[in-house]
């Protein structure tokens, strides 16, 4: 039988049930929504939604939008949307329970304003590969790689719109090629580390679906202090 966690965010409104030995979100996802800034009335769609975590988020916070999101395993998929039924965010957030690359903007209305995605970090051949199916899906490109998850992001996102993403400073070089192969111009990246003498970790981007070349770099994003617990600024992610 499955065991399962639960855990809370903005003071109780958003409750997340996660399997306690399977792939759990992590910071990351936290980070991505709160870079996520919807017009009403904006179309936005996840690549790769996981437990739900930053469709429920965004939902919470700009409840004017309409949400997509699409997960390739089935018991992530059934995970998200139980968790999006007992949030009571059925009205706001579709769930497609299919591999990203199959997918068609009619399916959502149209193409997207907004895609994110939180994609997998390390290369097939690169690293262990963790024994529990659902952590070595997520974190290695068994079944996404980036020529993939980009075609997807060209095919479904609007001119003009954003693609937004977390993912593994190490590779942003191949990260940039790509998404610049793809048509999608990155225009602000911020850079994430874990303390405040520690190397980047994470890249936050920016990038837009036909735009010009031309990027800003943002201040860095520093997660801990030193004794341990949240900065300022990543504390505020977590409130209402």
């Amino acid at each position: 039988m499955t065991d399962y966690t639960y855990d809370t965010f903005f003071n109780g409104s958003i409750r997340i049930k996660q399997e306690r030995t399977g792939y759990r979100f992590s910071i990351d996802a936290v980070i991505l929504a709160d870079h996520v800034r919807p017009r009403g009335g904006d179309r936005v769609l996840e690549l790769g939604t996981g437990s739900g975590i930053v469709l429920l988020m965004l939902a919470f916070r700009y409840p004017r939008v309409q949400y997509f999101g699409v997960e390739v395993q089935p018991d992530l998929y059934s995970l998200s949307t139980d968790n999006v039924i007992q949030n009571s965010m059925q009205n706001r957030i579709r769930l497609f329970g299919q591999d990203m690359k199959d997918l068609k903007s009619k399916l959502i209305g149209g193409p997207a304003d907004i895609v994110i995605s939180n994609p997998p970090y390390r290369r097939i051949d690169s690293g262990r590969l963790n024994p529990n199916h659902q952590k070595a899906i997520a974190r290695h490109e068994i079944k996404l790689t980036l020529p993939d998850l980009f075609r997807t992001v060209r095919k479904m996102l609007r001119t003009a719109g954003k693609f937004i993403a977390v993912y593994t400073a190490e590779r942003t070089g191949e990260l940039f090629v790509e998404m610049q192969r793809f048509g999608i111009e990155p225009k602000r990246v911020r850079f994430v580390y874990s303390g405040w003498k520690s190397e980047a970790t994470l890249l936050l981007v920016e990038g837009v679906k036909g735009a010009r070349s031309g990027c800003k770099i943002g201040p860095p994003l520093v997660i801990y202090n030193a004794d341990g617990s949240y900065t300022e600024e990543v504390a505020r992610m977590f409130e209402v």
